[in-house]
């Protein structure tokens, strides 16, 4: 099960803490090594209401989906960042209630637009038995940014250095030679990007412009370290296999035989020893977990496992189970929506050429959206009180707030939006009769079908298609909308999204940085770039569909947003990206769903001791700061240890 340990912090409190903790001049962030309660080291003595650790340990868990890479200077799937966030450390992480505190870095400071950071001496890389190899230096950080550069490596998380670090796209695009659009570019020498080693311990980074979010990105994968001449000497083979890359961080990747097992184990030269608790991380592959994990929870053979909605009520029932049960920690850095596809790439079958007309007619989409009731399909995994994961924007309540102190959604774009339900039967039946004469006039077959895929490995995911089905069905007529509901690959069902292999899709977005910029990123597209290949939204432009003026006021809408950098201009820059939120919402190029349900669990780690964060998603997946209680965590204790969050 991958743990969620995500923040309800909001961006006043990381700005807050890089002043006080670690001595910069300001700026946003979240990141460093750290234990909670700051407990020496290993176990026996108590951690709170009625909590002991149960010592040195070892935790068992079972895994259902392989990763597709272990390359973290490629990815930019969540679930592929677990293995490296355990084992490549940061230059700053946060502790467990998302303060900023130093890691590899000590310290640092800005002068204009250039940041430096002094690393922490001693810091070592080890390989996969352990060993020393090296010591971690600046240079490192330079090789991993020019590695995640190079075209021929296909890094998803290039085009973060985009705009943020002087040169990087320059340089990339220069490699490339010319766009999607025809333009051409010029090389440029690596040199000429902002990232330098002044010396062995001095890191130096050289922004393209004001980036007011630059510290809290710095705890995502992007800018993590790498041993250079291992880079130089694997190429695009760095990273497929335990053996082929170097560990700095809290634990090691000892085993690797996919679809079989994945082993961390602590590592002995960890600059934060005293702060690791959990000396292996034994995962077993299997991929039937959802069914047999809780099985195997009662038997005492695993620590952890999601209990599903057709369970809980017997375990909450029964006396052997109804004091395993918990739930995982509320978070707010991943925002879930349903993405339209813009750019079909499914079979004939489920005609993609009458699928882009109709996506295309905002009248349809309109009426798609204002057929679904969010709160049934949410309901499948939350019963008692579906309502309070629904939102009505992408950016979540509560993730930041502008320099006058206002929650970023209660901003006067969002007023109409946060205050109303998108849910409507009768102007559904209106938008839908709208859309009906106009598409038939495009020569639109009827019923549209429409092509929803679901991931078989995620627990009730295929329910909530089912349930998906029969609403929006049911409001819109089976003669208008044909929903077809298949399951995806069990394995990198990623490719669903990223190759357009479906209509209609649940996807999300987890937050890289403390800014509302970060949660465009799924649906902006620079020109000449797929983007992140969410809704292929510049598709309608390039083909000048009927929908080709409203993404282009969008797109212009958030360039407009990111033209605005100055500190004191936070408040307008906030306000630019709520406008083009809302402007993307009030057209329905993207559905608002909900964030994270807290799902129901067993486990024998307290969900609130370890690193989090309301973005970067890296903090939020560290077992480092955690002990193995010796016993699982009730509902009643986890409300304890909520309350004194």
């Amino acid at each position: 099960m991958r743990r969620k340990m995500l923040s309800l912090m909001l961006s006043a409190a990381m700005v807050a803490s890089v002043l006080t903790g670690c001595g910069s001049d300001d700026g946003t962030g979240s990141s460093t090594p750290v234990d909670g309660s700051q407990a020496e080291s290993q176990g026996g003595e108590e951690q709170g209401d009625g909590q002991e650790t149960g010592g040195e340990g070892e935790l068992h868990l079972l895994y259902s989906s392989e990763v597709s890479t272990l390359n973290y200077l490629k990815t930019s799937s969540i679930s592929e960042m677990e293995i490296p966030a355990n084992t490549i450390d940061t230059l700053v992480e946060t502790d467990n209630k998302g303060n900023l505190v130093p890691a590899l870095a000590t310290e640092w400071s800005q002068d204009g637009l250039v940041w430096t950071f002094k690393l922490r001496e001693g810091v070592k890389w080890i390989d996969h038995t352990g060993a020393e190899v090296a010591e971690v230096t600046a240079q490192d950080f330079v090789d991993a940014m020019k590695y995640q550069l190079t075209p021929e490596y296909e890094a998803a998380n290039a085009r973060n250095f985009f705009g943020v670090i002087a040169n990087a796209e320059e340089y990339y695009m220069g490699l490339v030679g010319s766009d999607e659009e025809g333009n051409t570019y010029e090389p440029i020498d690596f040199s000429e990007v902002g990232v330098k080693a002044v010396d062995t311990y001095t890191l130096e980074y050289t922004l393209a412009g004001e980036v007011p979010y630059f510290l809290s990105s710095l705890v995502y994968v992007t800018y993590m370290p790498a041993y250079g001449p291992l880079l130089e000497e694997k190429g695009a083979s760095f990273a497929t296999a335990a053996d082929s890359m170097y560990y700095c961080g809290a634990y090691y990747l000892s085993e690797y035989e996919p679809q079989v097992r994945q082993v961390l184990t602590r590592n002995p030269l960890y600059w934060d020893a005293e702060h690791v608790y959990i000396t292996r991380i034994n995962s077993v592959y299997n991929a039937e977990k959802a069914t047999l994990a809780p099985e195997m929870v009662k038997r005492g053979e695993i620590d952890e496992a999601s209990i599903g909605a057709d369970i809980l009520d017997d375990w909450l029932a029964g006396d052997q189970t109804k004091d395993l049960v918990s739930k995982e920690r509320p978070s707010t850095d991943v925002s879930y929506f349903y993405c339209f596809n813009f750019n079909p790439a499914f079979g004939e079958e489920y005609e993609p050429e009458n699928w882009k007309k109709a996506v295309n007619n905002e009248n349809f989409r309109q009426a798609v959206m204002a057929a679904m009731n969010r709160r049934n399909p949410m309901a499948i995994n939350e019963p008692n009180d579906p309502e309070q994961y629904i939102q009505n924007t992408i950016t979540p309540a509560t993730f930041t707030v502008n320099a006058s102190g206002v929650d970023y959604v209660d901003l006067g774009a969002f007023q109409e939006i946060v205050g109303s339900d998108s849910f409507d039967e009768t102007a559904a039946a209106s938008y839908r009769d709208a859309a009906r004469t106009e598409l038939a006039a495009e020569n639109v077959t009827f019923p549209v079908k429409m092509l929803v895929k679901y991931n078989p490995n995620v627990s009730n995911w295929d329910k909530e298609c089912a349930v998906l089905e029969q609403q929006i069905e049911g409001v819109l007529g089976a003669d208008f909308i044909d929903i077809i509901v298949e399951a995806g690959p069990s394995e990198s069902f990623l490719t669903v999204r990223r190759e357009g292999n479906y209509a209609f899709l649940k996807c999300n977005w987890g937050a890289d940085y403390a800014d509302p910029e970060t949660w465009t990123d799924p649906f902006y597209q620079a020109e000449g770039s797929d983007g992140y290949k969410y809704a292929f939204l510049r598709t309608a432009i390039s083909e000048n569909t009927a929908a080709a003026d409203t993404v282009k006021e969008y797109f212009g809408l958030v360039e407009a947003a990111k033209a605005i950098t100055a500190d004191a201009q936070k408040d307008e820059r906030y306000d630019a990206f709520a406008k083009a939120e809302a402007y993307l919402i009030d057209h329905a190029l993207v559905i608002p769903y909900g964030i994270s349900v807290s799902d129901y669990i067993a486990t024998r780690l307290n969900v609130f001791e370890g690193q989090y964060a309301s973005c970067g998603t890296v903090p939020n997946l560290r077992y480092k700061g955690h002990h193995l209680l010796d016993h699982f965590v009730s509902l009643e204790e986890y409300n304890k240890n909520l309350e004194n969050q």
